[in-house]
């Protein structure tokens, strides 16, 4: 089999609308490499988009897997519950950079995550709108579609989004968008189109992930936490991209010195299983009904015992500070290619931790995005055997979410196959 007959029957068997970003299929992988079905070697920069921070297949969470399949696979939490969903949730709770009681409730997608977290909030303050931020991502399904502040792909063509929520500019350095113009914003949106006592939530990535790789300002999220503060309004961090170790912290929301009511998590939580949470103030997250909140696989018993395994590794692998040392590797190698001349016009690099971008430009020391340039480094990455993605509400921003269990050795050989492509 091939990589050209499999894109053929794709073609023929699935919707359009899931977009492929290489004409690769993966035949196995291991830790931060994948190998297709013609048997070519790549070097993982994906993770797949951030799920893979302890990397493919580690040894430790498939036993893990392994150990629960001979068990059982499913039960319901609601009908049969199970230790391993309480012993997650626990330790979720222990490691949230939220003081006081919490409580968690596990589901299956990052979409669920946020769209829960918002089902929360409205049942504890009574109230139905939202308040989210242009360039954030918070999923694909019905109202984590109409949070999402961004246009194409993601809502054209598929109706009105739900009625409730309101967008603000996310401030982004070098553009026309300060923190004080955002913040002021939020109160013309109390002035022109709901009242701050019919806000339920005001919901925030922490590190816009499909919007480029841009960070909060600390005087931004001091900021929300004052209205909110002020207002009675539940602050939700979308951690599902930047949570567990991705930005050097094991939560995103740890670089802040103040904190979220309810964080939200998913993707690099269970190792590749499907697994998502929402994790908060207990008093909070209690306000919702029995039966109001869960679903048929929320919580999966094989994910949940992933996961913890996940969460073991990150102790004993000390992936928190691994991921430190590949930021500053990364870092260093993206701000040698913004000096060079030879390469394409590009940024220098941004993002905390290992979450690290940078935009690919028309012109050198201009910020005028080349979405197409982005396209072909993209292409020319998979042709040389390097998985990478691109993002940014531009469509020019090259991000880097190899896992934190790689090598030296294996980022540099990533980062010589980037700067060839940037050559090309």
């Amino acid at each position: 089999m091939t990589n050209s007959e499999l894109l053929t029957r794709r073609q023929t068997a699935v919707v359009r609308g899931v977009s492929q970003a290489t004409p690769v299929f993966a035949e196995r992988a291991l830790n931060s490499e994948i190998w297709d079905v013609e048997g070519k070697r790549y070097v993982d920069f994906a993770g797949g988009i951030a799920v893979l921070n302890t990397g493919h297949c580690h040894p430790r969470i498939v036993a893990a897997i392994r150990e629960q399949l001979d068990r059982f696979t499913h039960t319901c939490f609601q009908v049969a519950p199970y230790e391993g969903y309480i012993r997650l949730a626990e330790r979720l709770n222990q490691l949230a950079p939220i003081n006081g009681p919490l409580k968690s409730i596990l589901l299956s997608t990052g979409a669920e995550a946020t769209e829960n977290a918002v089902k929360i909030a409205r049942a504890a303050t009574g109230r139905s709108g939202v308040i989210a931020f242009t360039g954030g991502f918070h999923g694909r399904t019905a109202f984590a579609s109409a949070m999402t502040g961004k246009v194409i792909p993601y809502k054209k063509a598929l109706g009105p989004p739900l009625p409730g929520v309101w967008h603000v500019p996310f401030p982004v350095a070098g553009s026309d968008v300060s923190v004080e113009d955002a913040l002021r914003c939020v109160q013309f949106v109390f002035k022109a189109d709901i009242d701050a006592s019919q806000v339920a939530a005001i919901i925030i990535e922490p590190v816009q992930g499909e919007g480029g790789f841009h960070q909060a300002p600390p005087e931004l999220m001091r900021g929300l936490r004052r209205l909110c503060d002020e207002n009675g309004i539940v602050l939700i961090a979308d951690e599902v991209q930047t949570g567990f170790g991705r930005t050097g912290k094991m939560f995103a929301m740890e670089h802040y010195d103040v904190q979220a009511d309810i964080v939200c998590v998913a993707k690099s939580l269970a190792g590749g299983l499907p697994l998502s949470g929402v994790i908060g103030r207990a008093a909070i997250m209690d306000a919702a009904e029995p039966g109001g909140l869960g679903g048929t696989y929320a919580g999966n018993p094989l994910a949940c015992a992933a996961a913890l395994a996940v969460l073991d590794v990150f102790e004993e692998e000390n992936l928190i500070a691994r991921a430190n040392q590949i930021g500053e590797r990364l870092r260093s190698a993206i701000d040698r290619f913004a000096l060079s001349n030879t390469l394409v016009p590009t940024s220098v690099a941004r993002g905390p931790g290992a979450m690290v971008a940078f935009d690919i430009l028309k012109q050198r020391g201009s910020n005028e995005p080349d979405a197409e340039a982005t396209k072909r480094v993209t292409r020319l990455a998979h042709e040389n055997g390097l998985i990478l993605l691109s993002c940014g509400t531009a469509a020019n921003t090259i991000r880097i979410l190899v896992p934190l269990t790689a090598s030296d050795a294996i980022v540099d050989e990533g980062l010589a196959i980037l700067e060839r492509c940037l050559a090309a």
